[in-house]
This record gives C-alpha cells, structure tokens and sequence, in this order.
C-alpha cells in the first residue's frame, strides 16, 4: 500500500505570514483535489479477503476503487465488496486469483 501525501498545516506558527502563506497553499492544494486521501492497494494473491489499514478508515468512510490493471477490473465485477469496516481498517472480500497486479486506487471520504 502506498500514500500519496501533502504538507499539513500546523495550528501555529511563530512567523504570522508564514503561517499564511501554508494555509494558501493547502487551501489551493485542495481545490485542486490534494485532500490526502487516496492510496493504492494491491489483492492479497491466491486469498479471497485483503484487509487495508489505514488510520482515515471509519466505521462511516466511503471507500471507492479504481481499478489500475484489467486483473482489478475483473475483481470488481466478479463481486470485490467492502465486508466489514471499523476504525483504522477495512475488509475486502473479493475472489481468489493468482495475480499479482490487481491494483487498485482507494479514495477514503468521511
């Protein structure tokens, strides 16, 4: 699992204009869709469950997949479903295959 990430902001800063200038640049990184909230995740190979653990995981999260090869395509329209979530992690059930390149982009919102 990889994570694309962009600079936070802390809540202060000594400098007032530094500051700013940080809170710009999130705000236009937002509007520009760089929320930190995507990443990837591949299929646990020859298993019919992959558990994604990642702290922005809620029992509310809507979790969506993009799928990045045509082994992920097949996942998905085979049945790839979120079985069970709670705080921190998810549970994808989906069918076993030996490939290795069912890959996917995961965006978490909530």
């Amino acid at each position: 699992m990889t994570q694309k990430g962009y600079q936070g902001v802390p809540e202060m800063l000594p400098n007032e204009q530094e500051h700013r200038r940080q809170m710009a640049r999130a705000i236009n990184n937002q509007l520009q869709g760089k929320t930190n909230n995507v990443l990837q995740v591949t299929l646990t190979p020859n298993a019919t469950s992959t558990t994604i653990i990642d702290a922005r995981i809620g029992f509310n999260t809507f979790i969506g997949f993009t799928p990045l090869t045509t082994n992920a395509s097949a996942a998905v329209t085979s049945g790839m479903h979120v079985y069970s979530q709670q705080n921190g992690q998810a549970t994808l059930v989906h069918p076993s295959s030996a490939n290795t390149d069912q890959t996917f982009n995961v965006v978490l919102i909530g």
